[in-house]
């Protein structure tokens, strides 16, 4: 392995010292030998001579990153202090640290080791740092107490690395009972079970004999339940252990739910916690239980996941009558939310009661949602969207865009680098205010990283009303040259984008869908071959180009077959086999109603928003919009709406 020298760094050091800030020029012309850089470096063939017109360059701190961490076990001190003194307060002295002290606690170098430390949420690191203290003889009252709230956040497997430092607990007699049973609860209630056998080693024998009892009831019903002691631990676990298996057989855990209530003296609070498991894993197939389980769910039980899905189950079965009554009994903040208010005016509706409906739905339309278009179709009225397009002078910007951590970040981002690019984003926008947090995802957006908008706004309400941030709209001309060879709404073209990748086109899920679109390989082949599209592997998908005309083509394939855009929509996110199920299961229901009572949250959620962000982007594209209640039904030659800011939603100045 070739090593930086501790003169070539001190040379590089001074170097940066001196440097002026680059110009966009000056970087993007050595972006490729960058790249080469960090290559090499990654590679092991570092040459810090070879790479010297390189060191005034501003991530030339990751491309010797690059090539410390291969092997930081052969890092001397001497080049890591140098490392970390260099780069003190960037974030890649921080990703350095964290690696210098892992390989420092592999080599129990505990001097080095506390002589370096920095606080982390590293876990594996806060228990290596308690370990050297407690090599040097620091195991005082705060030791024991940082010890103890390690312990405690143990619902799950912590790193061996903190075993010695429980060891040391327990040999101080600091692992009482007590708190061996608290983190056997934790990890009881994510079910964790072999966390609960190795929080139970130190118990006393018949009580470490209660707690495997308690795991092995939790990974598998048996009856010795019946004759633990009566108590409010042993009702808890029981009913953990039935709620767990409700979620795979609803129908046994009903069965047995009174045999080991009735033995252990389980109160309302542990018979809800099975009874709403038991309810939930029905009605999420629309068992044919559904409602009955439902109503012997306590009302103490019912949180909003289980409220939601007893209007679902009414609206499945076309009981307007149940569903208005099931909105009623929701929590008034989940209630007003504007997917529930719209659906309290559409059974109003379906009551009789059209007063109450259009009542119901002036409030539901101020809102820029899917249910607020939708209401705002029922009452024949523009669309509320109140727009803010800050007028921040340009010198703010360029402020920004100068900021040395903004520059590191850009510049990683176009070296396809995104987990570092975020490092130093996230280290930028700790340092930032709302105002210079907002300005950072305009830069953001001009070098293409356009989810910034997404995952850094939103902290104060108003930006939620930064449409043009957050939703960017990219290849443009490409969008509309493939929708009109589709004959697809443009619009709908750039939702899925949004809604897919938010314009990334190296996006890339873990089911191997690709790029823009989300195409799967598979998938883009046949459409490519159907459609005459040029196609080179699956590689092609990550081509701007080829990803839309592969994914819109696709669309219009979903279009064709399922008739309706809505259906496409939910088929592209769930697949032909659960959308046919739906179709059967609910054929000739409403369009909205048939969105809402989608068995999968993710796919009943991805509708609703691709539908939302046509609008927008129709708003984006053409200043007016065709409406939604149109769009879903692919009715393309509808009278399109016009967009207003009601008074109460004014842009503040």
């Amino acid at each position: 392995m070739i090593r930086l020298s501790p003169v070539i760094v001190l040379a590089a050091f001074a170097g940066l010292c001196a440097a002026p800030v680059l110009h966009a020029q000056s970087l993007d012309a050595q972006r490729p030998a960058v790249r080469d850089a960090l290559a090499a470096a990654e590679a092991g063939r570092f040459d810090a001579a070879a790479s010297s017109s390189l060191v005034r360059h501003p991530l030339y701190g990751w491309i010797e990153f690059a090539a410390l961490r291969r092997d930081p076990d052969a890092v001397s001190n001497t080049q890591a202090q140098a490392f970390l003194t260099r780069y003190e307060g960037q974030a890649v002295a921080s990703q350095f640290r964290n690696l210098w002290l892992a390989s420092l606690a592999r080599r129990q170098d505990w001097t080095t080791f506390l002589a370096a430390w920095k606080p982390t949420d590293s876990i594996a690191l806060q228990c290596a740092q308690l370990q050297a203290r407690q090599a040097s003889g620091r195991t005082d009252a705060a030791w024991t107490e940082q010890a103890q709230a390690i312990w405690r956040k143990g619902a799950k497997s912590l790193p061996d690395g903190c075993d010695p430092v429980f060891n040391v607990l327990a040999s101080q007699g600091a692992l009482a009972p007590a708190l061996r049973w608290e983190r056997i609860e934790a990890a009881a209630a994510e079910r964790q079970t072999g966390v609960m056998r190795s929080a139970a080693r130190g118990l006393p024998a018949d009580e470490a004999a209660l707690a495997n009892d308690y795991a092995a009831f939790i990974d598998a019903i048996h009856p010795r339940a019946m004759n633990w002691p009566r108590t409010e631990r042993s009702r808890r676990m029981a009913a953990r252990g039935l709620a767990k298996l409700a979620q795979n057989d609803p129908d046994t855990a009903e069965r047995l739910l009174p045999q080991y209530a009735d033995a252990l003296g389980m109160g309302e609070a542990e018979r809800g916690q099975v009874l709403y498991q038991i309810a939930l894993w029905t009605v999420a197939s629309y068992g044919p239980d559904s409602a009955r389980r439902l109503g012997n769910v306590p009302e103490s039980a019912y949180d909003e996941r289980l409220h939601e899905w007893r209007v679902r189950e009414a609206l499945s079965r076309g009981d307007w009558p149940a569903a208005l009554a099931a909105l009623k009994k929701m929590p008034p903040t989940q209630r007003n939310d504007s997917r529930w208010r719209y659906f309290e005016a559409r059974m109003s509706e379906k009551t009789g009661d059209r007063a109450g409906a259009q009542r119901l739905f002036r409030e539901t339309a101020s809102s820029p949602t899917f249910h607020g278009f939708l209401a705002a179709d029922r009452l024949e009225q523009p669309y509320a969207l109140c727009a803010w397009i800050p007028n921040d002078p340009s010198t703010a910007k360029q402020a920004i865009a100068r900021d040395p951590a903004i520059v590191r970040a850009m510049e990683l981002w176009q070296l396809e680098r995104p987990g570092w690019a975020t490092a130093e984003w996230n280290d930028a926008l700790s340092r930032f205010d709302d105002t210079q947090r907002r300005i950072a995802v305009e830069v953001a957006q001009d070098n293409g990283w356009f989810d910034r908008a997404v995952f850094s706004l939103g902290k104060q309400p108003d930006e939620q009303r930064l449409y043009q941030l957050r939703f960017p709209l990219h290849h443009g001309d490409t969008i509309r040259r493939e929708a009109a060879k589709q004959n697809i709404d443009p619009a709908w073209v750039a939702a899925e984008i949004r809604a897919e990748s938010i314009f990334n086109p190296k996006a890339r899920s873990g089911a191997n869908a690709m790029g823009l679109m989300q195409v799967l390989p598979s998938t883009g082949a046949g459409v490519a071959q159907r459609q005459g599209i040029p196609y080179a592997g699956a590689a092609s998908l990550y081509d701007a180009d080829t990803n839309i005309a592969i994914g819109t083509a696709y669309l219009r394939e979903m279009e064709d077959k399922y008739s309706v855009p809505y259906v496409a929509i939910a088929a592209y996110n769930a697949g032909p086999a659960p959308t046919a199920r739906w179709q059967s299961q609910r054929p000739g229901f409403d369009p909205d109603i048939w969105i809402e009572t989608i068995s999968y949250k993710e796919t009943r959620e991805y509708v609703a928003r691709v539908l939302a962000f046509s609008v927008i982007y129709d708003w984006r594209l053409n200043g007016t919009a065709l409406p939604v209640s149109d769009r879903l039904m692919g009715r393309v030659q509808a009278k399109r709406k016009a967009f207003t800011c009601p008074t109460a939603q004014m842009p503040k100045s």
